[in-house]
């Protein structure tokens, strides 16, 4: 006999965001070896500053090397390590993160907790300040795997604050108000509000009012408040980032033992695969015990190591954190233009690394059924793995997550081809059945036969 845990269904999986990666596994798009396969555009995942880093590595081979002035640290990085972690990684990280603030927010590597990632940082918050049956308010469209990170083993219950395009999706008061009471109506406890800033899946920094209003909030619920800042190093235009701590340092509200934040190298340097991530909290029992509970998911000795000497060189991360930005600014402005010349509309975001696009116009309906249907075609006909908004709980059918910063140039020129292709046949088709789905296909081995063609073309002026 199995445990609940393994037999049902509650680990949030089964949605269409991770449905997409699965048929993405299936047929991966690779530019000479498979230029049919499905374009990834559902990973959130920053691959546009690799080059500075590995620039970095190379000029430091002794970090690498595990040296530290020409003697080994192997053997004491080797051997145990307690879970507090290695002093000066936490150093460096508190000044990383208070160089992507502006230094308007000082962070005390005391009050900080290590774990292997966000995901496990935001479930050992969950741990902390909720109990099972408990529930925190998400401000909708969310990270769809939050559903899974914030329940499944927690047994949290998440309450969405329905937002809406028609402000922007700002976080309105009455949206909270309303969230609140439908909790209170399920009979579910409210813990907290918890947000990503900037925004997964929007784009969009949460503005000083939003934060005004939030903190104003919890503080008359008498609630915590998680604020996820994973994305704060790629806001890449205005409005600048705002930190939930600069914020209620500002309002002098007394607020600090509620207010706990987020914090990773996922986003910022694009390293979700050496899994750091952090808690920070002025709330010293919340500390204590997800230090403990963070012997459960520790970033290795090796890793804090090689971190700790990459954030301190203060050059270095002056200049990453501009040219990163830069770069991210320029690769939205060719996603947003190459959507804008197939008729296709954005929400204006300044961070992340996707874009919340408006796809209502190719709805049949205006139903989510119809938006599964689009999605459906999208991922297996048009071969781009795009995450729909129902997966992100939006309220309204027809938007979707694209992620840009995770391919080259030439990816994306290709997912551009398709969806250009795509729209031109759903435009010029004005019939149904097997007439229209033999004019897309066409046009697909078209856009395939220019791809593959343009490739050769490279290569073969490569080789002279």
């Amino acid at each position: 006999m199995l445990s609940s845990k393994v037999i049902n269904e509650s680990h949030g999986q089964d949605s269409s965001y991770f449905l997409g990666w699965q048929e993405y596994e299936k047929n991966p798009f690779h530019e000479t070896l498979n230029p049919s396969g499905i374009v990834q555009m559902g990973l959130a995942e920053n691959q546009l500053s690799f080059d500075l880093i590995e620039s970095w590595l190379d000029d430091h081979p002794e970090v690498l090397g595990l040296k530290k002035n020409e003697e080994s640290v192997f053997k004491h990085l080797a051997l145990f390590q307690d879970y507090h972690g290695l002093p000066a990684f936490k150093d460096a990280m508190a000044r990383f993160m208070e160089k992507i603030r502006g230094s308007k927010v000082k962070f005390n590597s005391n009050k900080m907790v290590l774990t292997a990632g966000s995901t496990s940082a935001n479930e050992t918050l969950m741990f902390c300040l909720a109990n099972p049956g408990d529930a925190f308010l998400i401000p909708a469209p969310y990270y769809p795997g939050f559903d899974r990170d914030l329940k499944w083993r927690t047994g949290v219950e998440i309450v969405p604050i329905h937002c809406v395009s028609s402000n922007g999706y700002k976080i309105t008061r009455e949206a909270l108000e309303d969230a609140y009471e439908r909790a209170h109506k399920l009979n579910l406890n409210v813990k907290g509000v918890l947000i990503t800033n900037p925004s997964n899946p929007l784009g969009t920094s949460t503005t000083r009012d939003e934060l005004d209003l939030l903190l104003t909030f919890i503080s008359a619920k008498k609630i915590h408040m998680v604020s996820d800042e994973i994305y704060s190093g790629t806001v890449f235009d205005s409005p600048e980032f705002t930190s939930v701590l600069e914020v209620a340092k500002d309002k002098n509200m007394d607020l600090d033992e509620k207010i706990h934040v987020v914090y990773s190298l996922s986003k910022d340097l694009g390293l979700p695969g050496f899994r750091v991530g952090l808690i920070y909290s002025n709330n010293e029992k919340v500390v204590s015990a997800a230090t403990k509970m963070s012997s459960f998911g520790l970033i290795s000795s090796q890793t804090q190591h090689l971190l700790a000497n990459l954030l301190s060189d203060e050059r270095f991360t002056t200049k990453y954190l501009e040219e990163n930005r830069k770069r991210l600014r320029e690769r939205r402005d060719r996603l947003v233009s190459g959507l804008k010349k197939a008729g296709i509309g954005c929400l204006k975001s300044n961070g992340g690394l996707f874009c919340w696009v408006d796809l209502r116009h190719l709805l049949k309906s205006n139903t989510f059924e119809a938006e599964h249907s689009l999605w459906t075609k999208i991922v297996c006909e048009v071969g781009l793995n795009i995450s729909p908004g129902s997966s992100c709980h939006s309220d309204e059918p027809g938007w979707f997550r694209v992620c840009f910063a995770n391919m080259s140039d030439q990816t994306l020129e290709v997912a551009m081809d398709r969806v250009h292709g795509f729209v031109e046949a759903m435009v010029m088709n004005t019939t149904h059945g097997k007439q229209k789905r033999t004019m897309w296909d066409s046009r697909r081995r078209s856009l395939i036969n220019k791809w593959v063609s343009k490739l050769s073309s490279v290569q073969c002026e490569s080789e002279r």
